[in-house]
Parts: C-alpha cells; structure tokens; sequence
C-alpha cells in the first residue's frame, strides 16, 4: 500500500516540531508540502533526512514555496513551475516521479481580493494547471496532483455558503476552473469518499473557527484514471490541526494499491 498526503505546512521552520511529528506518527509514503515558505538553502533537509525521508523544493523567500517528501528514496524531479507566464516567479509547483506514480505538489493562488488582478492571476494560473494536467494524462501515468487548491468545491465543502460568497475560494470562476480539470478525468479523492461533505481541511486562525468548526475543504487529491481504481482510502488528519502551534490546515491522504 501507497500512502500520499498533502499537508500546507504554513511555514516549515516555524512548524518544523509539528510537520517531524505528523511524518513520524502517521509515516506517509510520500508527503506533499505547500507554503513552506523558505529559500531553498534554509529548507530544514538534515532534519528530515534523519527520520529517514529525502525531498526536493522549490523555495521563494518569505512565503509559497512546495516540497515532496518520500520515505526512504529520492524523487526523481519532472518539472518545478508551470510553463505559460515566464515572468511568473512564485513557487507553486513542483512534480516528481516516486514510487511508480506521478506525484504533482501545488499551491494554488489564493486570489483574494476579487474582482482584481490577483484574481484574474488565479484563473490563469488555473488554465496553466489544465494544460499540464492533460500532458500528464497524454502520458498515461498513474499519477496524483495534490495540494492546496483555494478553490472550495462546492456549498457541501464548507461551513457557512453565504459566509464566504464573496471569498475568491467560492466565486463561479474558480469553481467552474476546477470543474474542468475533473472534466478531463480527474478524481477528487477526498469527495468520493465523502460524497455528502461536511469534511473540512482548513480551519481560519480568525473569530474561533477551530473551536466552532467553522471550516472548509480546499486540500484536495486528484487521481488520474490510471490511479482511480486503486484507490482503497482517503482521509484527513483532523487531530493534527488542534495541536499545539499547528499549521491552519490538515493533512490530507489517500492509500493506494501497490
């Protein structure tokens, strides 16, 4: 069994207690990280490499930033960014071959504030994620793309629709951009396990929304056809996130068949 998780660390120096713990604990095959938020020579290697993990990263200084983690051995790096925006500087993608799978970390633009340029940046980064993942499905590999997408699904994927309508996560664009990409053949993991909803992977530091459960679910796993029927599990590390000093998100995983 092959166990992928996704986990938006949120700063992985000021979080490394918590992520060392999560590895040890739960012991992923491979661990997607976002927002590490650390050049790449202050990425903490030595102390993962002593539990027994190697990475690749792509680091930008002071926020984004995406690792893959795998327990034992190398990944093998395919691509780090996407191609489409050359003046595109963020460090939001990363991909890698391990374990016999195609393994995509993204941290998708947040978007906020909309209508406005950083709005318009998200779609467009959005159209650039498709064009990638159909290369991906041209390859027919089993492959996984996961990460933290900003994009809430659907009004079954958070607390309180009319509460964040006018958030970047929910608008019709953003919803409608991740629609395509399982248009193309992707499958949400994490919602076909959960068909009902109700499964939250982030919780605001903001106004108590721990303490209230006032969540949403914007971490997801997408698996290509190749992939799709091996799925035996998905799930999120909801404990994790009511610790001491925890990233505002959760792990998220999926277990797939050798």
């Amino acid at each position: 069994m092959i166990k992928v998780a996704t986990f938006n660390i949120n700063g992985v120096k000021a979080r490394l207690p918590r992520l060392l713990e999560w590895l040890q604990e739960t012991r992923p095959s491979v661990a997607c990280l976002q927002e590490i938020k650390s050049q790449d020579e202050g990425f903490p290697i030595k102390d993962i490499e002593a539990i027994g993990y190697k990475a690749i990263w792509h680091g930008q200084k002071g926020f984004n930033g995406v690792a893959i983690l795998a327990d034992g051995v190398e990944p093998v790096e395919v691509r780090r960014g996407l191609e489409g925006e050359p003046e595109d500087e963020h460090s939001r993608y990363i991909e890698a071959d391990v374990f016999g799978l195609r393994i995509a970390c993204l941290y998708l633009p947040n978007g906020n504030p909309q209508p406005g340029p950083k709005f318009d940046y998200k779609l467009r980064w959005m159209e650039r994620l498709r064009r990638r993942m159909r290369e991906i499905s041209a390859e027919e590999v089993p492959a996984i793309v996961t990460g933290d997408f900003n994009v809430i699904p659907e009004d079954k994927d958070v607390w309180s629709p009319p509460a964040m309508a006018m958030d970047a996560l929910m608008q019709p664009e953003s919803r409608d951009a991740y629609a395509r990409l399982l248009g193309d053949g992707w499958t949400d993991a994490l919602d076909l396990h959960n068909p009902r909803g109700g499964v939250w992977t982030f919780w605001d530091y903001q106004a108590g929304a721990w303490q209230k459960d006032h969540g949403f679910r914007i971490d997801h796993a997408l698996l290509s056809p190749e992939i799709a029927d091996r799925l035996v599990a998905a799930g999120v590390d909801k404990e994790y996130r009511g610790r001491e000093k925890s990233s505002d998100h959760t792990p998220v995983w999926v277990q797939i068949r050798d």
